[in-house]
Order: structure tokens, then sequence, then C-alpha cells
């Protein structure tokens, strides 16, 4: 990864931070990385590698020899899990979240949109015989369309509850090849008649299939890390390359070249089909960090990073993972909440609460069902309480199974981050623009500060201060919470990337920790670094 993320463009981004008399410029933690998780990979006709980064709102061409990243089609239309490229160089991509099938004929060509209403359209591939397209809907859907290129007929439905037909291809047969999710199957669909056969069998969980020139079928298993073969002559399977969990989908351009992103290294690497050797082009340490919490000794941070669960060791900048997305449990954590015993994670992705043990990071309780968690904080051994951003709302859950629910307050405007506070009130912020506090045994609430420009992760200073950052100023903020005074402690910070179609009004969170020394800590939804600013005494 050193050497790939611009230096330059680092360079600007400290240099141009301005930041209270009494506070050190921003420094470096863990160093930035081009994507914000990266999905769907192309190589186009003309021999442009190209990436899709749905968090990141857009796709990037991505220079196979240096691993230079520039942005190719950026927010809002940019939005792609999967890119698939036609007979006559066309191009078309879908948008996950705001459920659409895009669609160009040249670079120089305007962007139309397709198809609308697919929300979880997934992957997508042309015929390059006919020039058919084809997509799938996949998590927050579950089905198989025929997409008109000329948007005069509406999407034609091949079929449903596929068991989520993930990466798929379109084969010289003109069936279409792809891997079932839920299914640990590679199977191949006809288009006309929906039929479907099982081509292999037996995986962990297949993210995506691709052929090379000779008829082989190539499958990336996100849940073991393998890079697996189905061979044409006889469908045998063997592995290419052992590589990390998490994988996303593949490429194979016309010298056979294959290559694989991950989206929790942000990583994209060259495999040789030959011997299985590994080239990373790019790579990050970080993918999308997003909620931050400290130990109490102040030497671990944990991250939720989105595609993972990880800590940082706050001396060294050493980035350890705990949990890998589709390789573990976890499910796209957004926030991470410290208990005495416990580590609790909310993920507004999947409506979930996981509660791991901080001894061993075992699994203790995986709650659904929440309305878009933002947040959680531990009351006591066996109470916890959730904001729930999709309802405005705190609910405290509690028994043996965490199966009570019981309300604390409502009318909540966007609830993001929320923290126990010294007095033992709790306190969170809230996308309208205000700092907040509810007292956990009445649920009244008390909005003390209002008028912040989104405000996003909050951290509570040893002097009882409130560090806030204030995403759409690009700044953090110090506000007392007795007189509702503030002042700005830095500014001109990488934070406050636009939230993308279908996502909350926070986007990204940007999550905030401060130690008893007042040293800072803040992620970028920018650049994805982890960044800190100590105190000049």
């Amino acid at each position: 990864m050193p050497g790939r993320f611009s230096l330059t463009v680092l360079a600007t981004l400290i240099s141009t931070c301005s930041f209270a008399a009494s506070y050190s410029p921003p420094e470096v933690l863990v160093a930035p990385s081009a994507f914000k998780g990266v999905h769907g990979l192309a190589v186009d006709q003309q021999g442009r590698l190209l990436a899709g980064s749905v968090v990141g709102n857009s796709i990037y061409q991505v220079d196979i020899e240096t691993g230079q990243v520039s942005t190719f089609i950026g927010p809002d239309q940019g939005q792609a899990d999967d890119i698939a490229i036609g007979p006559r160089g066309e191009m078309a991509w879908t948008g996950f979240y705001s459920g659409q099938v895009l669609y160009r004929e040249t670079d120089q060509a305007p962007i139309r949109v397709l198809a609308d209403g697919l929300p979880g359209i997934n992957s997508i591939a042309f015929n390059q015989d006919t020039g058919a397209l084809y997509a799938s809907q996949v998590f927050l859907g579950d089905a198989l369309w025929e997409i008109d290129i000329n948007a005069q007929q509406p999407p034609r439905l091949i079929g449903k509850d596929l068991g989520g037909f993930n990466g798929f291809e379109v084969g010289q047969d003109g069936w279409l090849y792809g891997p079932l999710w839920f299914k640990g199957q590679v199977v191949r669909i006809d288009p006309a008649s929906a039929r479907q056969e099982v081509v292999a069998d037996g995986f962990g969980t297949p993210a995506a299939v691709n052929f090379d020139s000779k008829g082989n079928l190539y499958v990336v298993d996100t849940l073991t890390g393998q890079l697996l073969r189905i061979t044409a002559e006889n469908r045998q399977v063997e592995q290419v390359a052992q590589l990390a969990s998490s994988l996303d989908n593949l490429a194979i351009d016309q010298q056979d070249r294959i290559f694989v992103s991950n989206m929790a290294d942000n990583s994209i690497q060259q495999i040789n089909p030959l011997t299985g050797e590994s080239r990373v082009i790019t790579q990050g340490d970080l993918a999308v960090p997003a909620g931050l919490t400290l130990s109490e000794d102040a030497k671990t941070l944990y991250i939720s990073d989105i595609f993972t669960f990880r800590a940082v060791n706050t001396e060294t900048g050493q980035v350890r993972d705990i949990r890998r997305a589709h390789g573990s449990d976890v499910e796209y954590p957004t926030a991470v909440g410290l208990g005495q015993k416990q580590l609790l994670l909310t993920s507004f992705a999947t409506g979930t609460l996981q509660i791991l043990n901080r001894s061993d990071y075992s699994t203790q309780a995986m709650i659904h069902g929440l309305n878009a968690p933002s947040a959680a904080v531990e009351l006591e051994p066996g109470r916890v309480v959730v904001s729930e951003m999709g309802a405005g709302t705190l609910v405290i859950l509690s028994g043996e199974q965490w199966q009570e629910r019981q309300p604390l307050a409502q009318g909540l405007q966007g609830p993001v981050q929320m923290v126990r506070g010294q007095d033992g009130m709790l306190y969170l912020t809230e996308a309208a623009g205000f700092l907040t506090q509810v007292d956990p045994s009445s649920g009244q609430i008390t909005r003390l500060a209002q008028d912040l420009l989104m405000p996003e992760g909050l951290a509570q200073q040893a002097d009882g201060q409130f560090i806030i950052a204030e995403t759409a100023a690009q700044r953090l903020t110090l506000v007392n919470p007795e007189n509702g005074e503030r002042r700005v402690l830095a500014e001109n910070l990488p934070i406050g990337f636009p939230a993308g179609p279908g996502m909350p009004p926070s986007g990204i969170p940007t999550g905030v920790a401060v130690d008893n020394n007042g040293v800072i800590y803040f992620g970028s939804d920018i650049d994805n670094g982890l960044y800190r600013i100590k105190p000049e005494h």
C-alpha cells in the first residue's frame, strides 16, 4: 500500500488543516487508501482496469502497473457494485442502494438510467454475441432480470428466489454462469426458460465467477479467501490461490490476467493463473473507518471499519483484524461501544446489534430486527440501550436472550453517535444539528446545543466537555454541556464525504475518540485514514 495512495494528496490534506493554537496539526496514525470498499471489477476494450465502490459512490480507474487510482465516474452516478463491458465497448453498472442500472455507450456519451426501483441490484453482465444485458438482485432482493438497453421496455423477470445469484458471467452457450451466495453452489441459468443446473458445489460463500479465454471458470470464495478454477474439460474444481477472506469480485483480461478485489483490504491483486502467485496492485490497512472507541488504558482503539472490525495500537499504528465481513459473522459494523466485558457493534445496514466478549472476541449475541441502529451503550451488565436512526428512538434491550425491548425515548431527529457521560447520562448527536442529553432512568430529552452542521462522532474529554465531528463543516468542535459554549479545535479536515443515494443522511459516520491526556483520534471518510491530534502543553 505505501506509495499507492498519492503522497502529494496526503501532504496537501494535512497542510490545509487548521487547528486551535492549543493542538498540534493532525498526524497520520494509519495511512489512507484509495477506495471505500472495492467491489466489482472490469477490464474494458481499451485495457483499463475499472473498480466499483458502493460506499464510495464511484467507479475508479486503476493503473495495473503503478497502482495509481483515479476517479472514473464520481458521485452520484458512479455508485457501482458491479461493472460490465459490452461487445461494442459500452458500459453498464449497478447502483446497489440507488436501485438503478446505469449505462453509457462511450466515455463521451451521457449516462442513462436503464432501470430503477430495484433495491440490491448487484451483478451485471452482457452477452458478448447478442448484446443482451442481464442483472441480478442480491441481499435487498433475490431476482434475475433482462434489462432493455434502449430503456423502452421494463426489465423482464427471468427468475426469483434463486439463493443470491451474485457476480455472474454469460457463457459462450448463452447461459448465465454464477454463484449462489446462500447455497454454496455455482450454477448456470438459461435466460430464456430460467432452467437452472448445478455446475459445481461445496463452496463456502462463492461471490463471483469469470471465464478465461480457454473456457475455464474462475471462482472467488469470500468465506475461505480462495481463488478456484472449474476446468472446462471436466468441471473439476481446483485451487489456484489462497488469499484473505472478504473477496468480492474478479476480472480477467484478454491476456488471461486475473484481478481480484477484496472489500476489507481496499485491495486489488493480480493473480498468475499458472502459479497462483499474487501481486498487490493497491491495498489499504483500513477499509471504511467509522465508529471508534478507546480501551480504558488508551492503548487500543477499536474501529468499526464497515467491512471489518479492527483494533489499532495507538502507539505504533499497527492494525489488527478481529472480524472480517463474509469471512466471519460480523455484519457491516458502523459503530462500536465499550462495555465492562463486552464490545457492542451496531450495523444500520443490517439492523443488527452484535455483542462480543472482550476477552476472546467470541460472539455472545446477535440481535436482528432493529431499525437502522446507529450506536449502543451498556447501562449495566445485562442492559444495553440502542439508538435507532431509522425510528428516531432509544430502546433498552435486556433479558437472557436480549429479547426484552423497552422504549426509552422517541422523537429524536436522526441519532448518529451515542456515549455514556461521566455523570451517567446518555449523550448523542442528532443529524438535525443537536447535541442531546437523555436521562437513562426517565427518557427525558434535553438538547444542549443546536445548529451543529451534521454532527456525527462524539467523545467526552476528561474535563466533561464534548468533542463533536461537525462533518458538514469538516471540523472538530468542543462543546461545553453546561452552557452550550463551543469552540473549533481543528478545521478543514478530511471528513464529511456526502452520503450516496439510498444511504442514511450521515452516510458513513465519522468516529471520534479522546484519551485522558486529551489526544483526539478521528477517522476519515474522505481518504479512509486514521488521524490523531495532540494537545500542546
